[in-house]
């Protein structure tokens, strides 16, 4: 069984939170979740604006007006196995590798601070399992702020101070930037 839990690595003197989960869908499936507007929106923390091909610029706009957009750009595109582009500072990459009946999906997210990994991977694990919950058809049992507030005191303890002391901004309950 795959953990669900992110894991935190270090990458020369960046870190990465690392996810891999199982899905039971398509390959086409996933990768229309992770690049259709309509389908992002679901479960991704902001609108992104942009066309999904390499050295396309990005933009990434919050529901609330009042948060600032940020830039971004595609770095690889190759449907429906692999999606790299860079999110404001972060860099994300989800690959989607075919596993029997279904796909394993890995996401994985290089940060810059060290301080914001616990923060960040909670709002990761709230995105994942509201895509987990989108691609099966079903709502989600509770809001992306709700499920963060469930599972950041576990990324607090899995990764430690020095990985906490960057905490959700004021303004905004999932924790994701």
């Amino acid at each position: 069984m795959i953990d669900v839990d992110g894991e935190l690595e270090k990458a020369g003197e960046l870190w990465r939170l690392r996810y891999t989960r199982r899905l039971d869908h398509p390959a086409e499936k996933i990768w229309k979740a992770l690049t259709e507007p309509e389908r992002l929106q679901v479960w991704f923390p902001q609108r992104v604006v942009g066309e999904w091909r390499p050295g396309a610029s990005l933009r990434f706009e919050h529901a609330d007006q009042n948060l600032p957009a940020f830039d971004g750009e595609v770095i690889a595109c190759e449907p429906p196995s692999l999606l790299e582009f860079r999110w404001g500072t972060d860099r994300l990459r989800f690959e989607i590798v075919q596993d029997g009946s279904g796909c394993v999906l890995t996401l994985i997210d290089t940060i810059d601070a060290l301080g914001k990994a616990a923060r960040d991977a909670a709002g990761w694990h709230a995105c994942l399992d509201a895509l987990e919950h989108a691609l099966e058809g079903r709502a989600q049992p509770s809001g992306s702020g709700q499920r963060w507030s469930e599972v950041h005191p576990r990324y607090v303890e899995k990764f430690g101070p020095a990985a906490s002391t960057i905490g959700p901004p004021k303004r905004e309950a999932n924790g994701l930037t």
